[in-house]
């Protein structure tokens, strides 16, 4: 598939403050990641990959394509780039695993004999219950 170390050395990150709660250590340590990554640019995918990418994620990648995933759930910088890199790796394994093609099955025919035997007999019971004027 792809070479999972070429494609982290591709890899770009970004640090800025993140908002939210966490008191003082939010306005002094800038713990939000934001990675980066140029799909046209890479050299390990190919264009197949790359065209499927800029398709699938097109709504993650940007006017100049580059790939782009931001993370602030941790109040530690390191641990916020390594759930980002987590989940850069999931979608891009996500991503260009083909979707397996759904084979149609038929009924089997004993069990449309038994909903169809059902039906009957819920109807018989209906109809016994109701009063005739004879």
């Amino acid at each position: 598939m792809v070479n999972k170390e070429l494609l982290l050395r591709e890899l770009t990150f970004k640090f800025a403050r993140s908002g939210g709660a966490g008191g003082q250590n939010v306005n002094k340590v800038s713990t939000k990641v934001l990675l980066q990554w140029p799909v046209l640019a890479s050299t390990c995918v190919d264009e197949d990959m790359k065209s499927l990418i800029m398709e699938t994620l097109s709504n993650r990648i940007n006017k100049d394509g580059i790939f782009q995933l931001e993370c602030d759930t941790d109040r530690s910088q390191l641990k916020n780039k390594e759930i980002a890199i987590e989940r850069f790796l999931h979608i891009i394994k996500m991503t260009l695993t083909p979707v397996k093609a759904r084979k149609k099955t038929k009924i089997p025919y004993r069990k449309v004999l038994d909903r169809l035997d059902r039906k009957a007999k819920q109807s018989e019971k209906k109809s016994n219950r109701r009063w005739s004027a004879e």
